[in-house]
Formats: C-alpha cells, structure tokens, sequence
C-alpha cells in the first residue's frame, strides 16, 4: 500500500505537494504533521489522506485559535 498526501487551496485547486509516498499512515501522518504548517502558509488549506488513491480522509490545515 502507498498512502501519500493531496493539497488544496481554500477554492479547491490542487497544489503541488512534495513526493510523499509512504508505507503507513502513521508514517504518512507523520510526516503531515512536521510539514503542515509550512504548506498552510504557503497557501494550502486543506489536505487529503490517500491510500493507493483512495481518499481515506481530508482535513483542514488552519491552525486552531488560541483562547
């Protein structure tokens, strides 16, 4: 199995997202977790988990408001 990573802007458009083919979806959430912030600011807003191209599930990147 190969899960990687699929990036989104807030209007939908795929972004370029850098080689991410992993061996788990540990590894794969892992490796979203170190990075997310960089590809937020970059303009993503949403990411979606894939296994063998298989939408496992989508999540947003905004980071959470502090009280």
């Amino acid at each position: 199995m190969t899960w990687t990573w699929k990036l989104e802007d807030a209007d939908g458009n795929a972004l370029e997202t850098p080689d991410s083919d992993l061996g788990s979806q540990g590894d794969a959430e892992s490796w979203l977790g170190e990075r997310w912030r960089d590809f937020a600011d970059q303009g993503a807003s949403v990411a979606t988990l894939l296994e063998d191209g298989r939408t496992v599930y989508r999540m947003d990147l905004a980071p959470s408001e502090e009280s």
